[in-house]
């Protein structure tokens, strides 16, 4: 059985209602300062924490960039290439037993070997330190890491796992200095020793960190700037006014709706601003916590999956910049299908009607609803205007609202206060396993119990054998349909990326891993204008 506990935020955190919105814009000149060749990028996913071991939400996006790890996905890649490794290979046909070879001369960004032992203690430290907010569960099959030399890796897996590269390719597994982190406790100096194409020279929390290049960095990174400074906004609005008034080069995250198209105007085409709009993996759905009386009737759920109107979240909040979702696994992933659709068709509160009463429920259900602030962008307020709006016309509901910053959102959620809340979901890797596992397990990505046995014992088991992740479909398909069952989360929308760039930046389009987490590197001032 594999359990999950993770805190990302879902998501990377893509972007609508935290519409990724990533933009380069440059303040470059072709004069050969060094400062002018750096870009600065505004976003309002500021890290929780520098420590690898204890994220595994919008964090990562930082960490892309400043450290390394084994397998990585350059632009247009779907599957895990060499970075700090020189290859991997399962070695058995079972899938239970990884190799990785490292590349040669690898050092951390102070000088430190980054050997197969450096390996062993940064994966290992995640699993000792078990953190609350950490990456822990994606390591779940994982049983240990043995380091026969300087530079082989293998990993022994307690059961079969094809997605372990995928895993490996994520900033889960981020490669930290020995000497630096702990084997059993969080680092909490804000500092970074790492071997990522940039090196962390300064960093304010909640303002801003200041990257330069990494001269010692061996990987597949092709930097194509001198450095980038990441500012961090908690109000959207200060954002587009910093981007409009060539403050910063580059935004993402955070943006509303009304922000995306406000910037894809004539207007702001007119001051040097270009939208490059990306196919997105983000998800927004609802959770049902059944420790609350009234959510642990599936009727309850089931009743609230009819009433639900995506068509006019995604048309009235988000403007077409994101469409309906009827499966936890979204278009564009292998095995998306539409099983809240097959089951619940469109809204209808007659049907809604009826699904309470069979259940003996004749009395208007008041129910709170959560959302965080300031974590997906200006449109989440809207959002679940909209949900309560539909709610409470139905007749069946009472809803009330509460709105919580992120950092207080997420020790809620992940004690079990909130009936029901929203979360976000940005793939941890580009495979339907990661849209499906996170959910599942005693403890999971939000907090709340959910023990589908047939998903756990039989279909993820059974889907991880295929080293072809295509063969798995049927898996994933009928996964799909025990969560439309059952209710436990309900999806609503999957979000378009966007990334916004003054009009001398290039690589706006290249700039997304699977992780939807930027790849600075890729941002460059034009050569001509």
């Amino acid at each position: 059985m594999h359990v999950f506990n993770r805190t990302r935020c879902l998501q990377i955190a893509a972007a609508v209602a935290s519409i990724s919105l990533l933009a380069g814009c440059g303040l470059f000149s072709d004069d050969g300062d060094a400062a002018a060749k750096r870009i600065t990028v505004g976003t309002m996913s500021a890290p929780s924490t520098l420590d690898p071991a204890a994220a595994w939400d919008g964090s990562w996006e930082l960490y892309r960039n400043v450290y390394q790890t084994l397998l990585a996905f350059p632009t247009g890649s779907t599957k895990p290439q060499p970075d700090a490794a020189q290859n991997c290979e399962f070695t058995d046909a079972a899938n239970t037993a990884y190799r990785c070879t490292l590349r040669k001369g690898l050092k951390f960004s102070d000088g430190e070997v980054l050997d197969a032992k450096a390996v062993k203690h940064s994966l290992d430290r995640i699993r000792t330190i078990n953190h609350k907010s950490g990456p822990a569960g994606l390591f779940n099959s994982l049983d240990k890491i043995e380091a026969p030399d300087a530079l082989t890796v293998v990993f022994h897996l307690k059961t079969p796992d094809a997605t372990f590269p995928y895993v490996l390719g994520s900033p889960a597994a981020s490669l930290v200095a020995p000497k630096e982190y702990p084997a059993n406790k969080v680092r909490q100096d804000n500092k970074v020793i790492g071997s990522g194409p940039y090196v962390l020279t300064s960093y304010t929390e909640g303002g801003e960190a200041v990257l330069g290049r990494n001269e010692s960095y061996t990987g597949f990174a092709n930097r194509q700037n001198d450095g980038v400074t990441i500012r961090y906004f908690a109000d959207s609005k200060k954002m587009i006014a910093a981007l409009k008034g060539k403050e910063i080069d580059a935004t993402y995250r955070g943006l509303s709706a009304a922000e995306i198209k406000d910037l894809q105007t004539p207007a702001s085409h007119a001051q040097g601003v270009q939208v490059v709009e990306n196919v997105g993996a983000e998800i927004r759905y609802l959770v049902f916590n059944p420790s609350d009386p009234q959510v642990n009737k599936p009727a309850v759920r089931q009743a609230i999956a009819q009433v639900i109107d995506r068509g006019a979240i995604v048309s009235k909040v988000y403007q077409g910049t994101a469409e309906p979702l009827y499966s936890m696994v979204p278009k564009g992933v292998v095995g998306h299908k539409t099983p809240f659709y097959d089951i619940y068709g469109n809204p209808d509160v007659a049907k809604a009607k009826k699904i309470l009463t069979a259940a003996g429920i004749t009395q208007k259900v008041e129910l709170t609803f959560w959302y965080t602030t300031d974590r997906y962008g200006a449109s989440t307020a809207d959002e679940f205007t909209e949900i309560k709006r539909q709610l409470d016309e139905s007749d069946l509901f009472k809803i009330n609202l509460r709105g919580q910053p992120w950092k207080t959102f997420q020790e809620g959620y992940q004690n079990g206060q909130y009936p029901v809340f929203g979360r976000g979901w940005f793939p941890d890797f580009p495979d339907p396993d990661n849209f499906i596992a996170p959910f599942v397990g005693k403890e999971n990505a939000v907090g709340t119990p959910y023990e589908p046995a047939k998903i756990q014992n039989e279909l993820l088991p059974r889907s991880r054998r295929e080293g072809d992740r295509s063969a798995g479909v049927r898996e994933f398909e009928e996964a799909q349909q025990i969560f439309a069952q059952d209710v436990r989360l309900l999806p609503l929308w999957q979000g378009k990326l966007y990334v916004g760039a003054r009009e001398d930046i290039a690589g706006a389009e290249r700039a997304l891993d699977p992780q939807t987490a930027m790849q600075m590197w890729e941002l460059r001032r034009k050569t001509s204008w």
